[in-house]
């Protein structure tokens, strides 16, 4: 039985397939470190042979992807002068191949099968934490919170803000059948009753400005490219000005007393300066990818000590950009920053000049959230995570040539199920 390239690597005619793949990913990023090697190597198996399907179509012109590669090889090079070689070496490339499955996911993918792929991914990692999960005593303040099957109440949250965000956009930024919405529904609302439950602040007011700043231009976008910069340049200056009187008027102490924190975020303060302290070490590249939190070094032992981290491992600075300046150094940072800022202003700039944006709409909101988080989490900086996997295929998105883009935006009509147009 030959079974059509279309159906696997055409975007809008390989919803099912497509769906299925990236939902598995999703329940695969949440939990490899349980599942171990077998869910990595499924995770592989669901992107790479794809190349074999059609080469060309997959792989694409990869010289559009320079700057997207770019971190990641400095990553992967880095064990050449790393504190911990073989660390290095090992999860730079396991980083690489995430952002080549990522690339891979955006020239076969289109807008509405990654979101009713996240949807299901995300449904099922939230039921599998409400089955399997449990509460977490956190002795530096006190309190107790649900993790589900995670090891941090902000992982659960941020995979639950995802959820609520694709469900969002299943509603309000993309064309999606009455089927689908039937669907999105109660996944929205196991989304939000699990960010709730995980008591998480940075995810909560994450998805709640990401949410707010997506519908906001989701109004200007009703206007013509034309009007569209005036009026969010005019839109921008308010927020701003709201935001700098509600920061003098104590909103910052006020919204950190709703989650029971203090002006040092339940230790981050101290974990920046340690952060920042370390960097110092050796500030142009670092100590090497994740060559930092390694057992038997001391600076980690210490922190870990302090922490209360009895497993020596999954630990960090809580802020992208001082992880990344203590592994990789300026050069990492400026790597990193690039592709992150570029997906942002890339997509923006789609938004305010083309006339049908969903596509750009929807990578904007993934970007606004990440970038939120960034200074909080560290969800785009490791091998393996949805935080990479969106990152870079939103990345991959603003490589492909506009006229390609819009083609993929759309696709011919497909089964109900998926977020198809309705």
């Amino acid at each position: 039985m030959r079974i059509a390239k279309s159906t696997l690597v055409q975007p809008g005619e390989n919803a099912w397939y497509g769906t299925l793949a990236v939902a598995l990913s999703v329940f695969i990023f949440a939990y490899s470190a349980r599942f171990g090697q077998i869910s990595v190597l499924m995770f592989y198996a669901l992107w790479l042979p794809l190349v074999l399907v059609d080469y060309r179509h997959v792989i694409g012109n990869y010289t559009r992807f320079s700057w997207i590669l770019a971190f990641g090889l400095f990553a992967c090079l880095s064990f050449t002068w790393s504190a911990a070689p073989s660390v290095s070496l090992r999860a730079g490339i396991q980083y690489m191949t995430t952002i080549i499955c990522a690339l891979i996911a955006s020239r076969i993918i289109d807008s509405r099968t990654l979101t009713s792929g996240v949807s299901l991914g995300v449904g099922l990692v939230l039921l599998y934490s409400l089955t399997f999960g449990h509460y977490h005593y956190d002795p530096l303040d006190g309190s107790y919170s649900f993790v589900g099957a995670f090891s941090s109440k902000n992982q659960l949250g941020f995979f639950a803000s995802l959820g609520l965000y694709f469900v969002f956009a299943s509603f309000f930024v993309l064309r999606t059948s009455l089927m689908w919405r039937c669907v999105a529904v109660p996944l929205g609302g196991l989304s939000a009753y699990c960010l709730l439950a995980s008591s998480s602040a940075t995810s909560i007011l994450a998805t709640a400005a990401t949410i707010m700043i997506t519908a906001a231009v989701g109004v200007v976008l009703k206007f013509s490219p034309r009007n569209r910069r005036s009026f969010f340049i005019v839109g921008l200056v308010i927020a701003v000005a709201v935001a700098i009187v509600a920061i003098n008027a104590g909103a910052v102490n006020l919204i950190l007393g709703a989650f029971g924190k203090d002006t040092t975020l339940t230790g981050r303060t101290y974990l920046w300066d340690q952060g920042l302290r370390a960097a110092q070490e050796s500030p142009l590249i670092g100590v090497g990818y994740q060559a930092y939190w390694v057992q038997g070094f001391s600076e980690a032992e210490r922190l870990w000590d302090e922490f209360y981290i009895a497993a020596r491992s999954g630990f960090h600075f809580h802020n992208t950009y001082i992880e990344v300046l203590v592994e990789l150094g300026y050069v990492g940072l400026i790597l990193l920053s690039l592709v992150m800022m570029r997906v942002l202003l890339g997509s923006l700039r789609r938004l305010l000049t083309e006339s049908y944006t969903p596509q750009a709409h929807l990578m904007f909101g993934i970007a606004i959230l990440l970038l939120i988080r960034s200074f909080f989490e560290i969800d785009f900086m490791t091998p393996y995570t949805i935080g990479a996997f969106l990152l870079y295929y939103s990345a991959g998105i603003l490589a492909i040539p506009q006229r390609s883009a819009s083609r993929v935006m759309e696709p011919p009509q497909q089964p109900a199920m998926r977020a198809s147009p309705g």
